[in-house]
């Protein structure tokens, strides 16, 4: 069946959706290579095992028509994940996430028996949302959760056109949507996201140094000066951060973790307060190295969450760059945390004190 990728017939698209929901194989192009499209059920996937002369019981990846979607499998996604999710899809790269106990709980619960069965293995799914109008239309139109290997015998080449496709597969298929030639040609890229790393498991479109930028979530505090609070915000953070992460301070940029602070008055250059650096260093944390930077449109451009000290910095940081206000937030709350420069040093360890509590609720909301 012939298809024009920039005008989708709707109507040969929910004839193919229909052949898949009743059990088929439709073969259909990906922006990387062409796939087999198969609902997830037990005896239609050993068909597909015996079609690609794969081995029973292996898995296959899922495929999504948006991203969003993956919160149906994934009920808790970590920040890194999510990082990689809003960059880099729908596109060339497939995630496998880990679940823990409580999410694999959930999904036995949420998803029908063989549904489960089919996709989860040692607590992983594997997920992809391919950037291809054909395959994105017919993902939307099918009832059923639809895995896509390449559409190719297991140990062969990958098909990146209609003919290979046919060469192989011709008379073993219910359907092949032709739309051209896959615009890279070459498999995805398969991550596995944990805690601690992203793992690459196939190379393809993504370099392992892409996929760290890719998935690098920063952090960013704001304060008047930059030499009191956020500073401070600054050094507690990275110390419980870590210590969630299991790792050194010096380590978290190697996890994908990047925490900066800034001033709304622009000066830069300078230590942070000597009462500062004091009161950190109760907390065991030097911030002896802080100087102090001005914020910009560019710091609030790439930083994916914002905690500011009070409602006049928030208001600085959304005047800048109006697209923040989502990612911006009071660190402690409504009360703010006060200015504590001209007051003495006791203020300053009551201020330290008051970030402890504030930096620990906020870690615990997120899902590292």
């Amino acid at each position: 069946m012939k298809l024009d990728a920039g005008d989708v017939d709707s109507e040969k698209i929910r004839e193919a959706a229909e052949l898949i929901d009743a059990g088929g194989l439709v073969a259909f192009p990906t922006e990387t290579v062409y796939g087999i499209a198969c609902r997830v059920e037990s005896n239609v996937l050993a068909r597909l095992d015996n079609l690609k002369g794969r081995t029973a019981g292996k898995y296959y990846t899922l495929h999504v028509a948006h991203r969003d979607n993956v919160s149906k499998y994934v009920p808790a996604i970590g920040l890194r994940a999510q990082k990689l999710i809003n960059n880099a899809w729908p596109g060339p790269l497939t995630i496998v996430f880990v679940l823990d106990e409580q999410g694999i709980e959930t999904q036995q619960t949420n998803l029908k028996a063989d549904v489960f069965k089919n996709l989860y293995r040692e607590h992983s799914i594997g997920i992809r949302c391919p950037d291809n109008a054909v395959a994105s239309a017919l993902l939307r139109q099918t009832n059923s959760p639809v895995v896509a290997p390449s559409a190719n015998m297991t140990g062969k080449p990958p098909a990146t056109d209609a003919d290979q496709v046919l060469a192989t597969l011709s008379g073993q298929i219910e359907l092949l949507l032709d739309a051209g030639p896959c615009r890279h040609k070459e498999s995805s890229t398969v991550v596995k996201v944990g805690k601690k790393k992203v793992d690459v498991l196939r190379t393809g479109r993504y370099s392992q140094q892409q996929l760290h930028d890719l998935s690098e979530v920063r952090f960013l505090f704001v304060c008047t000066g930059n030499t009191c609070r956020s500073p401070m915000a600054e050094g507690i953070f990275r110390k419980y951060l870590a210590e969630k992460l299991r790792c050194n301070v010096d380590g978290l940029g190697t996890l994908g973790y990047k925490v900066n602070s800034a001033g709304i008055m622009g000066s830069t250059g300078y230590p942070a307060s000597l009462e500062a650096v004091k009161a950190c260093a109760v907390e065991g944390i030097d911030i002896r190295a802080h100087r102090n930077k001005g914020l910009s449109k560019e710091l609030i451009t790439e930083s994916d969450f914002i905690f500011a000290m009070e409602r006049l910095h928030t208001e600085r940081i959304v005047a800048l760059e109006p697209n923040a206000a989502e990612k911006c937030l009071l660190l402690a709350g409504p009360k703010g945390i006060p200015d504590p420069i001209g007051h003495p040093q006791e203020y300053y360890y009551s201020c330290a004190r008051t970030i402890v509590a504030a930096v620990r609720r906020r870690l615990d909301e997120l899902i590292i």
